[in-house]
């Protein structure tokens, strides 16, 4: 697969803030999981950051420099893999993206946006979140019509109010229900290396056969790899 891809490499700004840091370097690529509202118990995002927070804490104690960021990924490596975890046990919240006509919504607008927000690799959708990889090379501004929000300086956070708000619109409508369809926060990483490249596109395309729902990764009919 060739892929034209840019990779930042030391150039870690953070650019917005909500209750989470979101680190965007332009033209990079980006890992980004958003998931339904009611997905994950507000205790249990509190447990798990609490958590990362501490070990983070007795990190900076031990390690500095290249050690300490070397250390910091494996623990950041961790959460999302506990967070992906509670995810794709189904043990409490909606699943309505388990519902063909619900994912296939949200699978249309990521398409829809590629070329115009950004360059799609992969992506899967899963009964209660969605794991998508994209390349935002040229696309360093937000949209025209964006001239007063809270996104309207940072192009990424914009592109994911565009896709998570008319998805939300949309699914909503097909559901006959109101009120919130997806979580507020997206969890986001930007990706270093190609080494870090391949491991996240097969984590994103292997989960439903992690979560034991296939076999194998391309029987999956809401995931996505481009080339393929």
């Amino acid at each position: 697969m060739n892929l034209a891809i840019r990779l930042i490499m030391n150039n870690d700004i953070i650019y917005y803030r909500r209750n989470l840091p979101h680190i965007y370097p332009e033209d990079a690529t980006f890992f980004i999981t958003f998931l339904l509202a009611g997905a994950i118990p507000a205790s249990v995002l509190k447990k798990l950051k609490k958590e990362k927070e501490y070990y983070i804490k007795m990190l900076r104690k031990k390690f500095n420099g290249k050690k300490f960021d070397k250390e910091i990924y494996k623990i950041k490596k961790i959460y999302i893999g506990q967070f992906d975890d509670f995810l794709d046990s189904k043990s409490t919240g909606p699943y309505w993206l388990e519902e063909e006509v619900i994912a296939q919504i949200v699978a249309d607008k990521m398409h829809a946006l590629d070329g115009v927000r950004y360059e799609l690799i992969a992506y899967t959708i899963m009964s209660n979140h969605v794991h998508v990889l994209f390349n935002t090379t040229g696309v360093n501004e937000s949209t025209k019509s964006n001239v007063s929000g809270k996104t309207k300086d940072y192009p990424v956070a914009d592109t994911m109010r565009l896709l998570k708000g008319s998805t939300s619109r949309l699914c909503n409508l097909e559901l006959g229900r109101n009120g919130a369809f997806w979580h507020h926060e997206s969890y986001d990483h930007y990706v270093r290396d190609e080494t870090e490249l391949n491991r996240i596109i097969k984590y994103i395309v292997n989960n439903p056969v992690k979560a034991g729902l296939v076999d194998g990764w391309k029987n999956w009919k809401f995931t996505y790899l481009v080339g393929m």
